[in-house]
């Protein structure tokens, strides 16, 4: 894996259907963690007053040993920080040039002034997970929200 190195990022089911895909660009990695710039290639949207605007830069960080994902959006007009947008997912898999991470539903979003809101809690909840992944998937948001409560506070 080098730097600049392009990639393709599948988003993928429990049933491992591939959901959304988009590429992106190896800006760093090194044994678990996989970094990666891309651009969100939708259509304007707002979730839970976040905005995700087409040409928006996400700094995408990805752990082959974690149960999460943390993707930094920065403002396609100035490149400001939005805040962040976190995926509890089984932990990502990279397979030549293809990283691919399995969502479960629940994700967290923060604001640079340290706001955090929990979203899709009923569709994780009606996933089909045994009980020690459901707990490693609580785990993953509980770790989440604990470090960005601790960087905000630093800055």
């Amino acid at each position: 894996m080098k730097e600049d190195q392009k990639i393709k990022v599948l988003k993928l089911n429990l049933q491992q259907e591939v959901i959304w895909d988009y590429s992106g660009k190896i800006s760093g990695a090194n044994k678990n963690i996989i970094i990666i710039e891309a651009y969100f290639d939708r259509e304007d949207m707002y979730v839970e007053g976040m905005p995700l605007l087409k040409g928006d830069r996400f700094v995408e960080t990805y752990y082959t040993d974690r149960w999460y994902n943390i993707l930094e959006i920065h403002a396609r007009e100035n490149d400001a920080l939005r805040g962040w947008y976190c995926n509890i997912s089984y932990p990502a898999e990279l397979e030549g040039p293809n990283l691919s991470y399995v969502d479960l539903a629940l994700d967290l979003i923060v604001f640079p002034d340290g706001h955090q809101i929990v979203i899709d809690r009923e569709e994780f909840n009606s996933l089909p997970l045994s009980d020690d992944n459901r707990g490693k998937a609580l785990k993953a948001l509980t770790e989440l929200q604990d470090y960005f409560r601790k960087m905000i506070a630093k800055n």
